[in-house]
């Protein structure tokens, strides 16, 4: 019987912040504003409606030329610093990056897709401090990539928000900021000039003839100060912003035009010292905990039997909650193709799904793995875990996984096909593809879970011939099911090789009376 289609089931929206510590709180469901780790590298993401001039002003910041920020549409870009210059574009399917020429757009049809992500290395001094992010028009984003940018915006440490002088804040764009406000973000606003230039200044009114009133002589005491049209732009797009987000009174504003970023290139400076050394002074050297025997409880109980019993329950929760999400990008689907996109703008629409549902499996899948160590070795050693024992115990679990996975590479793509399957893609390399906006090393027990549309969807969705809409909206359930069914599988798999793992570890150390992890 062929399956229906999938209901639509509304997430709640109360759990926004679940995801900043995976080891705490409820399971997380919901991507929101992602609280760094002293690990991540600093960056400052840049975001804006299409038409403010944002390529210039990230150009004048890094005095390169704006030709060499051009990516295609869709895709992140990423500057880093670097003693020789290169441009790579990421495409998942492949294990390797592209490198591409000084003609970004030429080079650009021979891939099979558009990358996620184009990393651009330059000598630039500045991005010694800081990389810098520029992400696809907020217009262009839609809800997947609105929570892929606030997790990015949320590890970076900083927004560039970029706006022309005859732009206003739409309703996405102030949702948006209201969301990066409420989190620990530095935010900084760009105001460049619009199509005629800045705000009019209004002129002083004449004297009318025969009321025997006149003006004033400029430099008069009576005489109006006169008026700087930029400063008024300025503030009246800061009063818009702040009669809606109260919460960036903080924010700072800066007026740009031909390029000139010097000021915002100094606050920016500032920023990333004075946020390098607070990260830095919130990773101690030495965690509680991280050196020394740690004995065990006299009489742990059935521990291992719990354990077993918690895996279980972990993976179906998340198993229900990822298809809670599938069911909710359905919908989302099914309405872009019907009154938005369309056919031809599937596979992007899609793959950004697939690409925010990652994250959120990855962030769900971490969060269990803490739990299940927390409560076993908690039961096993009598007492609750500190920082440096729990570090101690997701390392050897993360070493043990080698010996329980049977043959399953657990860094695996999961790739869309154009028939509506999914196959994998193993090997290394394969997930480093799928990031749009890449974090510092990870240190948690599994790697990322990775789902991606390959090259084929695009060919086959963007050809002449395939416009008909139920035909997409028929493909696109397919491929949700078949999405639901490989992650259902890869969630329990992954469970059940830390629970073995993890078995193992205590195991050793009930047999030992000591921790030796």
């Amino acid at each position: 019987m062929k399956p229906g289609p999938l209901p639509a089931v509304d997430v709640p929206d109360d759990m926004a912040g679940a995801a900043k510590l995976p080891h705490r709180g409820p399971l997380p469901t919901r991507l929101g504003v992602t609280e760094p780790g002293p690990e991540e590298p600093l960056a400052v993401v840049a975001v804006g409606p299409a038409g403010a001039g944002r390529p210039e002003v990230l150009a004048g910041v890094l005095r390169l030329d704006p030709g060499m920020l051009t990516v295609p549409a869709g895709s992140w870009l990423v500057v880093r610093h670097s003693r020789v210059p290169t441009r790579a574009a990421y495409v998942p399917g492949y294990r390797q990056p592209h490198s591409y020429g000084a003609d970004l757009l030429a080079a650009g049809p021979a891939l099979a897709r558009p990358p996620r992500r184009v990393e651009l290395s330059v000598p630039e001094p500045l991005l010694r401090h800081f990389s810098l992010v520029d992400t696809p028009d907020t217009g262009a984003l839609g809800a997947a990539g609105t929570r892929l940018l606030l997790d990015a915006a949320g590890r970076a440490g900083a927004v560039l928000f970029v706006t022309a002088a005859d732009q206003a804040f739409t309703a996405v764009e102030l949702n948006l900021l209201a969301e990066v406000a409420r989190a620990r973000v530095e935010v900084f606003f760009a105001v460049t000039p619009g199509a005629a230039g800045w705000a009019p200044v209004p002129e002083v009114p004449a004297a009318t003839e025969g009321t025997g009133a006149s003006v004033a002589p400029v430099g008069s005491a009576s005489a109006p100060a006169p008026v700087d049209p930029v400063a008024v732009t300025v503030e009246a797009h800061r009063a818009a912003l702040l009669a809606a987000v109260p919460g960036l009174a903080r924010a700072r504003w800066f007026a740009v035009a031909d390029g000139d970023g010097a000021d915002l290139r100094r606050a920016l400076v500032g920023w990333a010292a004075d946020e390098g050394l607070r990260r830095a002074s919130a990773d101690p050297p030495v965690l509680p905990g991280a050196q020394g025997r740690v004995p065990v409880a006299a009489d742990p109980g059935d521990w291992s039997e719990r354990l077993d019993g918690q895996a279980r329950s972990w993976a179906q929760r998340i198993r229900q909650h990822l298809a809670l999400e599938l069911a909710n990008a359905h919908l989302r689907v099914v309405q872009e193709i019907v009154f938005g996109v369309g056919c031809a703008g599937l596979p992007q629409l899609l793959d950004r799904e697939m690409e925010a549902l990652s994250l959120l499996a990855t962030a769900q899948c971490d969060h269990a793995v803490h739990r299940l160590v927390e409560e076993a070795a908690g039961r096993v050693l009598g007492a609750p875990l500190s920082a440096g024992v729990r570090r101690r115990l997701c390392f050897a679990v993360r070493w043990g996984l080698a010996d329980h996975r049977a043959g399953h590479e657990l860094d695996r793509v999961l790739l869309v096909t154009s028939t509506g399957g999914v196959a994998g893609l193993t090997g290394a390399g394969a997930t480093d593809a799928l990031a749009s906006c890449p974090g510092g090393e990870r240190e948690e027990v599994l790697p990322p879970v990775a789902v991606a549309l390959s090259g084929g969807c695009w060919q086959h969705w963007r050809s002449p011939g395939n416009h008909d809409p139920n035909a997409a909206r028929a493909w696109a359930q397919r491929a949700l099911r078949e999405i639901e069914l490989e992650l259902s599988r890869e969630v329990s798999r992954r469970l059940e090789v830390v629970r073995l793992s993890l078995d193992g570890v205590l195991s050793d150390a009930v047999d030992h009376g000591i921790l030796l992890a």
